[in-house]
């Protein structure tokens, strides 16, 4: 199966990390160990190829100064991605993912945001840097920014104000009632359309709603593109809500609002965690108004979307413990995402078996 998946912040690249195991790479052992192997069905279960499409409108942090003071997209969640796609306990994986905490003017860098803009300033081209810095860390599968214009984010919120940049959004304590790139008229990679166009999955999510998921989607012709694709669509519910852009939001109004961006349907599956929170840190997230997000499956089945649902959360989210963050399990929501694919593409099979008469058990089996 070809994936391409969408997103940024820390819920994509957890997202890769789980999918990374599931690769099918030519000459490497199949039945390599691993913490959730591929599902049992048929040689379809493998990913033959995998593709990361990553927003770049950060602005706060290191990726802020970089972007600021040399005039570079922001290199973080590129970063982020590369690392999950790199072998796990790769020294340089971990040299990328070094943060300076003294120095003046590198306290708060990590090295392989200075590494990414220093390519790029070598090669003067930031896809190029995001190449070439992929084959130095060996990482397994494509990784390509949504663009590579120098955007910004600009939402409207609720209460009538526009409040621009990504880090200003995600601090705004009022609703968000729209939210759009600057300038508007930014070009996707043709690389990222045509991965689309030859997907089998494409993913949205996990991440924040507005500044992470959607961007993607506002780049013009992608969310076109995925409505055309032929591809299982599914949509990663973050797992609980984000104060102010998020606060009281279900699973379907996260769908509502990013099929309302993309004014085109786009979304085949939502898949939604069913594991308890540690009553101490859902107590803890609450006093910060935020809360895990509700299933409204019948608000969800209304708007021609499936819902499933699986046990997602990593160890230290589901349990009385010290961890205070409610985080995706990597193998898991790996697991559940191709499952989903599995399954629907079995579904498609049959439906079509059904159709021309000729449907059997036997011709149903996923070779």
């Amino acid at each position: 199966m070809r994936f391409v998946t969408l997103g940024g912040g820390t819920g994509l690249s957890t997202l890769l990390q789980g999918l990374k195991h599931h690769l099918k790479i030519e000459g490497a052992r199949e039945k390599a160990s691993i913490p959730h192997p591929p599902i049992k069905i048929g040689t379809e279960a493998w990913i033959t190829d995998l593709t990361a499409v990553v927003t770049v409108s950060d602005d706060g942090g290191s990726s802020g100064r970089l972007r600021r003071e040399l005039n570079v997209l922001p290199p973080g969640d590129i970063r982020n991605c590369m690392v999950a796609l790199s072998e796990d306990e790769a020294l340089l994986s971990r040299l990328f993912q070094y943060r300076f905490s003294s120095g003046r003017g590198l306290r708060g860098h990590s090295f392989g945001n200075l590494f990414l803009t220093a390519l790029t300033g070598i090669t003067g081209d930031f896809q190029e840097a995001v190449r070439m810095t992929s084959e130095v860390l060996a990482i397994h599968g494509r990784i390509f920014p949504s663009t590579m214009s120098d955007i910004r984010l600009a939402a409207t919120l609720e209460n009538g104000r526009v409040v621009q940049g990504e880090t200003r959004i995600s601090r705004s304590r009022s609703m968000i009632r729209s939210i759009r790139l600057d300038p508007p008229n930014c070009r996707p990679l043709p690389e990222t359309l045509e991965a689309i166009a030859n997907a089998d999955v494409i993913t949205f999510g996990p991440g924040s709603l507005y500044t992470s998921v959607i961007p993607n989607l506002l780049v013009p012709k992608v969310a076109r593109q995925i409505a055309s694709s032929q591809a299982t669509k599914i949509y990663i519910c973050n797992l609980m809500t984000q104060p102010g852009e998020t606060t009281g939001f279900s699973a379907s109004d996260h769908i509502r609002a990013i099929e309302k961006h993309c004014g085109l349907k786009i979304l085949d599956y939502v898949l939604l965690n069913s594991a308890p929170i540690a009553p101490s840190l859902e107590r803890r997230y609450r006093q910060q108004r935020s809360e895990p997000v509700g299933h409204d499956t019948e608000q969800i089945r209304k708007l021609g979307v499936q819902q499933e649902i699986r046990h997602l959360l990593s160890k230290e989210g589901s349990k009385q413990t010290t961890i205070k963050l409610v985080r995706h399990d990597p193998n898991l929501l790996a697991a559940a995402v191709i499952e989903i694919a599995v399954q629907h593409r079995a579904n498609k099979k049959r439906n079509m078996l059904k159709k021309s008469g000729t449907f059997s058990a036997q011709t149903l089996r996923i070779r």
